[in-house]
């Protein structure tokens, strides 16, 4: 990243720590969640504070902030992106850069399952909270909602989502559920990305909260994505998640999104981290699909 972008950032922080209200309030809200082409294209960037910094066989990729933000401000400079979602510290910076003027914007609200521990699925809330998202300005936020049968953690988990639900309808704003089936597998957390399950996963997450008009759903893309996308009709929103095979992922991307509940596309490191090292050329490419 430019080293005057970063001292910039650098000197708000140490100096001017209500900067970041300042450019919140001065920020050029979106008029609309969806694009001129009809879909939502969001990037998202709150995978470090779970401690998930990894891409492909790099495990701290997504470790190096001035490179993250410098591939940030390239994805939401391209036509056609319509926001970003991340954590309070990445969103920040990109308010002090000043690029999230026209952009729909989405604070990570719970982040305490960190990859790989003994406590993942006890993801409480540690980020956003539905008062700061309205005071800042944003359009929402979103919950990671990992269901795990097995695991008596799962009842406060659904609890804590449904609260976020509440606060977030209750000040019209959208909450983005992101919900799984999984279970322990020799001692990590493993997402079930098989169709049924994906598709229990959108009945629960459906129902949560004492209203869902202003719910939306962050679903992977697995195999039939029309049961899936049938499940429920709250618009839903289709991740990416880290790719391995590129074209795969875009077709099945483009299928599903023909599905009239999918409005758009959540995605970050397979077009922040492409694999050859292109993001203008990946997020475009997810653009085109819209």
């Amino acid at each position: 990243m430019l080293s005057d972008n970063v001292s910039r950032i650098v000197t708000a922080r140490v100096h001017d720590p209500g900067a970041v209200a300042a450019a919140a309030v001065r920020r050029v809200k979106a008029t609309s969640l969806l694009g001129e082409h009809g879909k939502a294209m969001i990037i998202a960037a709150d995978h470090p504070a779970r401690g998930a910094t990894g891409v492909g066989a790099d495990p701290a990729a997504m470790a190096d902030r001035f490179a993250l933000l410098d591939r940030l401000c390239t994805a939401l400079e391209r036509p056609g992106v319509t926001g970003v979602l991340a954590t309070a510290d990445i969103l920040e910076d990109l308010l002090l850069l000043g690029v999230l003027d026209g952009k729909s914007v989405f604070g990570s609200m719970n982040r305490a399952g960190l990859a790989g521990s003994v406590f993942e699925i006890d993801d409480r809330f540690t980020g956003y909270d539905a008062e700061t998202i309205a005071a800042m300005g944003f359009d929402g936020g979103k919950m990671l909602t990992r269901i795990a049968l097995s695991d008596p953690a799962t009842p406060s988990v659904l609890q804590d989502t449904a609260h976020a639900v509440n606060e977030l309808n209750d000040r019209h704003l959208i909450a983005m559920i992101e919900p799984f089936v999984s279970e322990w597998r020799e001692g990590r957390i493993r997402n079930d990305l098989s169709t049924d399950a994906v598709i229990k996963s959108v009945t629960v997450a459906s129902g949560l909260g004492r209203r869902t008009a202003y719910t939306w759903l962050k679903l992977p893309v697995v195999q039939d994505m029309e049961r899936v996308l049938a499940a429920s009709t709250l618009p839903a929103l289709l991740l990416g998640g880290e790719v391995t095979d590129p074209e795969a992922a875009f077709a099945s991307w483009g299928r599903a999104l023909k599905e009239p509940t999918a409005q758009g596309l959540v995605v970050g490191r397979s077009l922040l981290y492409p694999s050859d090292g292109d993001v203008a050329g990946a997020v475009d490419k997810a653009v085109s699909l819209l």
